[in-house]
């Protein structure tokens, strides 16, 4: 227990434990986790159901946290539910207050305490506090009433709910429901005056300082002196008195770090974290105490180059479905053992997809040195009615993460095109079409990404914003946003990147989606013993298979056995992602920056672009991955799918080095091998830091021996070696 918080724990809560047998204590309160009853709700409940009297026998047990579809009595209902829960609560002693805090509703409520209204809270992923002070010192028995709806996003060019992709996604099922109360809910005291917010960001920082900024807002019962003290690993940095109003008020003020110890990714150098406290004190006395864990550390973000602490980084990075489709079933291991796989692949960054995940996954990132691309949870079109609640609740992000040190970027919105325009939708268009439509002004892209940057860049200054990512160069943006290209998937081959790209190097600076989809290893859900006839649709419709794509690259039915179809899936997959990221990497800083392929694991079963299924079996993409981004590769330009006995060839090779130091006397083999032949080349010297450079081209002549050929590459830098091998066929001359 934290030794500042210590004083203002009492003991102010009771329960009757006989039905939920367990809880969890915290600094400043108890939590309500455990069961509590709920009904469907109506006008007959809303008017009766909210009150101290009602007898709530008959209304079915409901886990909180949670959803409420993990309850069979709601396991097919789309809400609202009404939530209530009996507790005993010590009437608060003078000069002392109480609260109730929701740490996530899924999406909206209506909250009583004992037939008393408190408020209508909105929004998933930050917490909805009421002041109980009035309400406790009526009596010690009460009642918690929450009415809870989240309504489905059946207009999907018009969408009310900010929930992103959790709500409207190709990686989840559509008839998922995420609704209920999925994080804990709090009853806790304070003194008059309580840190309602607690924003903390790092603007800047180099070896010798590091500079902070805090925001705060301070909840007060009435007109009040306080002093505000900052402290940071223990020791008081800062302590200023404000004079304050009764109710809510904003509190700026910086300070700074002489002398800290740095965070870095974990491919730079150590995770330093820091503690950062605030405590207000009222007539000399500790009123409230807020905590966060933050690590300083300066990031920027130019022409789609990041750099941390100055140092630059070319970002190897993957798209984040949530760890499981019930956001309140992942555990905290679960969700941290996610990071941990992205790191063991050799990659930098993790893209929060669509959504804002649980508090564990940047706890997480924070400690492993992952840096984070967080989207604010608008994917595709959303309804004109939800600009300024969008605003604020991208200012709640900020407060609710800007501390974490591993979030790097903030990206307003994800693909804000209508529904009938998104990604999955687009198979039959050409990307020209595709880069054409994204000409055309649109609310969404034009007027809310901008009011919703906007408020990120007010709240946050310490940190990159973006309006919104999968949007080609347009007027007036001609510097265009992160790319999603599809090659090999939605539009062309896989192979047509390469041209793309020198064609349009403007669209391969940061590339943020690309991938195929592949079958996966755990794959009863999809009854392969009925193979080929499988529930095709019911595939489609409920675990994200694009069938349709997969009639173009790798057709089921020129497969004879389920299990030949899922390996072919999972060999192009592999293919395809392997030589897209071959690709980036050899124009690094010229010009890409970067990249974040789709994706790493899925949130349920499902046929999709993940490279961990469910369970978190490895796809075959897994390995072709790790190879990709190992910090030094050797690659060379690609072979053609077939090549002709007599054809005259010459290919570039390069080594590509993420680390920091030269590499020196490097030695390079290329081989080329046929059936009864063979020709080596081999080149020496030294490989700058961080750099890409080509070390030699093959030149050659087609063999006239029809079959296999084969392009090795071997790489010796001290006592490490890299290789890679590329494949054609040799076909006689006509």
């Amino acid at each position: 227990m934290d030794a500042q918080a210590e004083p203002l724990l009492r003991p102010v809560l009771r329960r009757d434990f006989s039905a939920a047998p367990s809880r969890t204590l915290y600094a400043r309160g108890v939590e309500l986790s455990g069961v509590w009853r709920a009904c469907v709700a109506d006008d007959d409940v809303r008017r009766d159901g909210v009150g101290l009297d009602h007898v709530d026998e008959h209304w079915s047990e409901i886990a909180v946290p949670g959803h409420w579809r993990a309850t069979p009595a709601f396991s097919e209902h789309d809400g609202p539910l009404l939530y209530r829960h009996r507790f005993h609560l010590d009437t608060p002693t003078e000069g002392r207050r109480s609260f109730v805090t929701l740490e996530g509703v899924f999406y909206q409520a209506d909250v009583w305490l004992d037939g008393a209204y408190l408020g209508d809270p909105e929004g998933y992923f930050f917490p909805h506090t009421f002041d109980i002070t009035d309400l406790a010192r009526l009596s010690t028995d009460h009642v918690l009433a929450i009415e809870v709806s989240c309504a489905p996003q059946r207009q999907r060019d018009a969408k009310r709910n900010i929930t992103g992709s959790l709500q409207h996604s190709d990686m989840l099922d559509p008839d998922w429901n995420p609704g209920g109360l999925w994080r804990p809910v709090r009853v806790h005291e304070t003194g008059p005056a309580r840190i309602d917010r607690l924003r903390v960001v790092c603007r800047d920082a180099n070896d010798a300082r590091a500079h902070l900024r805090l925001h705060a807002r301070l909840d007060v019962d009435r007109q009040r002196s306080v002093v505000v003290r900052t402290s940071v690993d223990g020791e008081i940095v800062a302590e200023q008195s404000r004079s304050l109003a009764a109710g809510l008020n904003e509190v700026d003020w910086n300070f700074d770090v002489n002398d800290p110890g740095l965070w870095w990714p974990w491919s730079l150098g150590e995770q330093h974290l820091t503690d950062v406290s605030v405590e207000v004190l009222v007539d000399g006395q500790s009123s409230d105490t807020r905590s966060v864990r933050t690590g300083l550390r300066e990031v920027t973000l130019h022409d789609w180059m990041f750099s941390v602490n100055g140092e630059q980084l070319f970002v190897k990075g993957v798209n984040l479905a949530p760890t499981h489709q019930a956001l309140a079933t992942a555990t905290p291991a679960q969700v941290r053992r996610d990071v941990e796989l992205a790191r063991e692949a050799g990659l930098d960054m993790i893209r929060v997809n669509g959504h804002i995940a649980r508090p564990e996954l940047y706890e997480a990132a924070d400690e492993l040195g992952m840096l984070v691309w967080q989207d604010f949870p608008l994917q595709w079109a959303y309804a004109r009615t939800i600009r300024k609640e969008a605003v604020r609740q991208a200012r709640e992000a900020v407060d609710a993460l800007g501390h974490h040190p591993s979030i790097a970027v903030w990206c307003a919105h994800n693909e804000p095109i209508p529904a009938e325009e998104t990604r999955q939708k687009t198979f039959r268009a050409t990307i020209g079409r595709n880069l054409l439509i994204q000409q055309v002004p649109s609310w969404n892209k034009s007027i809310l990404d901008r009011w919703v940057k906007r408020a990120f860049e007010t709240a946050d200054e310490s940190r990159a914003v973006i309006a919104h990512s999968g949007v080609a160069p347009h007027l007036p943006q001609l510097a265009g946003t992160a790319s999603h290209l599809f090659f090999g998937w939605y539009h062309g081959e896989e192979r047509d990147i390469d041209g793309f790209a020198a064609a349009v190097p403007r669209m391969v600076r940061f590339v943020s989606e690309f991938g195929a989809q592949s079958v996966p290893n755990a794959a009863d859900f999809m009854e392969p013993d009925r193979w080929p006839a499988l529930d095709w649709d019911h595939l489609v419709e409920h675990h994200g298979m694009q069938r349709e794509v997969f009639e173009t690259h790798v057709p089921p039915h020129r497969f004879a056995t389920f299990e030949a179809w899922r390996d072919a899936t999972q060999r192009y997959q592999a293919d395809l992602l392997r030589h897209h990221i071959e690709s980036f990497r050899r124009l690094k800083y010229r010009p890409t920056g970067g990249f974040c392929f789709l994706s790493l694991a899925d949130a349920h079963p499902a046929v999709s672009w993940s490279i961990l299924d469910h369970d978190r079996h490895p796809k075959l993409a897994y390995s072709a991955v790790l190879e990709a981004c190992r910090p030094v590769i050797v690659v060379a330009d690609r072979l053609p799918a077939e090549v002709t006995a007599g054809d005259t060839l010459a290919l570039d090779v390069h080594v590509v080095s993420d680390v920091r130091q030269v590499l020196e006397h490097v030695v390079c083999t290329a081989t080329l091998r046929w059936v009864g032949g063979d020709h080596t080349w081999r080149w020496e010297g030294d490989v700058p830091p961080d750099d890409c450079v080509r070390v030699g081209t093959a030149q050659f002549v087609v063999p006239d021996t029809a079959g296999d050929l084969w392009f090795d590459l071997v790489l010796e830098h001290g006592d490490a070696v890299a290789t890679n091998r590329y494949t054609t066929t040799i076909t006689a001359k006509p």
